[in-house]
């Protein structure tokens, strides 16, 4: 399309690079909500610490989680064949996390409504779940993506997939999930220890130390076992040209070691790995010197190049097929047309820089500690 200034495979990229953008940005945002729900019976001993420790959180917990919605909006415009067949073939782990979301504005609306020991704490086991399940499941995700999801085309490209819920648990996927947790763990401690003092602060630190030395570990565990063990997908041809849209137009492969190829091929990629090690590392460190700031920006390097180290071996593929590999969805194949690509673009110029100025306008409105003192002297605490 002559109005167009981009052409179809530039869009495509683009496309892709945002849509990591936009993991990248809820993995950070709604990552650190998701490790200090998952540390809140650990860290808070009393009622009072518990009720700082929430409302760390409780202000800023449903903005953070537009990033959510926005990689599944951007997901289901860009790469529709994608968000059929993930959201329909993950349908009871998306289920599953969604009922834990859920129980987060549950969680924080009703913990408060009963003054009662045992109501209060069920509520806390609440938030517990809300931070822990999702944050597990999403690494179990992940982890499938880099094992192939058995899924096929029919004739009439009609997506099957072919799994089943518990088949999602396997051995490499649990470890992925285990990743996701720890790194999730060490971050949501970061931000305890930069909103809250004392005890809480103290417990935060030790905990968030050793999640982010066993996210070094277990993410150093995962390369060696995808470099050596697991079997990888290349595709080895492209039947009608490189910009051929039917999933089916191409030949892949597998073999062992298979998604270190674009490492072997592009070593710069390897400061993504790099990324997520030496920043858990980092961010292991500075909280056991209780820096919190520097900490919660080490540890969100590390998500990062966690995120892309995954990203960058899988390119191009964004869900390849372990039971019939040519299916494997890439964002050759799976995205949508040139013209809602471009429209969906324009949208994004206007409206992300919205979104971040609006978001650093209220982490600026609500900077500072959270204690007893102040969430005794506001109406609408938790």
């Amino acid at each position: 399309m002559e109005f167009i200034p981009f052409d179809y495979a530039t869009l495509r990229l683009v496309w892709w690079l945002l849509l990591g953008v936009l993991l990248i940005g809820f993995a950070v945002m709604d990552g650190f909500d998701l490790g200090v729900g998952t540390l809140l019976p650990f860290v808070a001993k009393t009622d009072a610490e518990r009720r700082v420790v929430v409302n760390t959180i409780g202000p800023v917990w449903e903005g953070n989680q537009v990033w959510l919605i926005l990689g599944g909006g951007a997901i289901f415009a860009a790469f529709p064949p994608l968000y059929a067949v993930s959201f329909s073939g993950f349908y009871l782990a998306m289920f599953v996390i969604l009922f834990a979301l859920i129980l987060r504005p549950v969680g924080f609306k009703f913990r408060g409504k009963v003054e009662h020991t045992r109501w209060k704490q069920t509520w806390d086991w609440a938030l517990f779940i809300g931070g822990f399940v999702p944050a597990l499941i999403f690494g179990v995700a992940v982890g499938n993506v880099l094992l192939g999801v058995p899924f096929h085309f029919t004739a009439e490209l009609r997506p099957v997939y072919t799994g089943g819920f518990f088949g999602l648990l396997t051995p490499f996927a649990l470890l992925a999930g285990l990743v996701s947790v720890s790194l999730l763990i060490a971050h949501g401690a970061a931000m305890l220890v930069i909103k809250t003092d004392g005890p809480i602060a103290v417990r935060a630190a030790r905990y968030g130390s050793v999640s982010a030395l066993v996210a070094a570990v277990l993410f150093g565990l995962a390369g060696v076992w995808i470099a050596t063990g697991i079997h990888g997908f290349r595709v080895d041809s492209l039947i009608d040209g490189a910009l051929a849209s039917n999933p089916l137009h191409k030949t892949v492969s597998t073999a062992p070691g298979a998604w270190m190829d674009n490492y072997r091929t592009m070593p710069w990629t390897m400061a993504a790995p790099l990324f997520g090690v030496l920043g858990a590392l980092a961010s292991a460190s500075l909280l056991r010197a209780r820096r919190g700031m520097a900490a919660f920006i080490a540890s969100a390097l590390s998500i990062t190049g966690v995120i892309l180290t995954v990203g960058l071996a899988i390119f191009p593929f964004l869900l390849p097929s372990s039971s019939m590999p040519n299916a494997g969805l890439t964002l050759w194949d799976a995205s949508s047309s040139h013209l809602t690509l471009w429209i969906m673009l324009l949208a994004t110029i206007v409206f992300l820089p919205l979104i971040l100025l609006y978001t650093s306008w209220v982490y600026r409105v609500l900077r500072g500690k959270v204690t007893d003192a102040s969430v005794a002297d506001t109406p609408n605490a938790y």
